[in-house]
């Protein structure tokens, strides 16, 4: 399928790896110049590298922290007037709601709900302005059915979903989209970090934790980051101009619920 987009610019934020890079890929794929951030410069530079050798793109890079004020500068600037947005940031630690102050809350809501809430101020204007624009937040199935041991992103991503729903209502009438992608558990580092904590905990391979987890999905297997890019950029794409503020789960079934 011809998404449509070829030639069009876009911010792809924490990208070097795991579901950023998926979608960073699926977008190069389709023909889009893509801005790519994250906080390695190594690792960001090796998968940039990649992607301009087989997609033929241009990519520019930005190694920093866009949960500061500095980082969110830099990509900013680098990302004038881009066509898409991909928001994207790493969760905040597991724990029990006892283990959690006011300073834990303040640091998951500025990684994963302020942060976001920054990029879709600073590039709206210039998407409503030409007519067409696309933003895909990566968020968690978390906010659909809330996870216990992951209350801090509970939290700060159940803000982001509520705020989404009002503002993708409103930039729609200028062509531009907005949307939330509900990953359940892919295979990524974030799922490698989860599934060592269980081991430790249950005196078990890292290994039978990752078989224990699989087990409870539908689909008996973690999710991979290209099918997760591709879902990301058919959002992005002319095809989907009539999907507004949804949230999309990519959970392998893992989420009981009926709607």
């Amino acid at each position: 399928m011809d998404l449509g987009i070829r030639g069009k610019r876009a911010l792809v934020c924490a990208s070097s790896k795991g579901l950023g890079l998926g979608c960073a890929e699926a977008l190069a794929a389709a023909g889009v110049d893509l801005v790519m951030n994250a906080r390695g410069a190594e690792a960001l530079e090796v998968s940039a590298d990649r992607i301009r050798s087989e997609h033929g793109v241009t990519v520019k890079t930005v190694a920093c922290d866009v949960t500061s004020a500095d980082g969110q500068e830099q990509v900013i600037q680098a990302a004038d007037g881009v066509d898409i947005l991909v928001t994207n940031a790493g969760g905040p630690p597991p724990g029990m709601w006892s283990d959690w102050d006011r300073e834990d809350f303040i640091m998951a809501l500025d990684a994963n709900m302020l942060t976001p809430i920054a990029f879709m101020k600073a590039l709206l204007p210039n998407m409503m302005e030409n007519g067409w624009g696309r933003v895909v937040n990566i968020t968690s199935q978390s906010v659909r059915a809330p996870i216990a041991v992951l209350g801090l992103s509970n939290a700060a991503r159940t803000g982001l979903t509520g705020y989404v729903a009002g503002t993708s209502r409103q930039v729609a009438p200028m062509g531009v989209t907005i949307n939330n992608l509900l990953p359940g558990i892919h295979d990524t580092d974030r799922a490698n970090s989860l599934d060592s904590g269980v081991a430790a905990q249950k005196g078990i391979s890292i290994d039978e934790a990752r078989a224990d987890r699989a087990a409870t999905i539908p689909t008996r297997r973690y999710g991979t980051r290209q099918e997760f890019g591709a879902a990301c950029a058919f959002l992005c794409s002319k095809h989907a101009g009539f999907i507004v503020g949804q949230n999309i789960l990519l959970d392998g079934g893992a989420t009981n619920i009926t709607m």
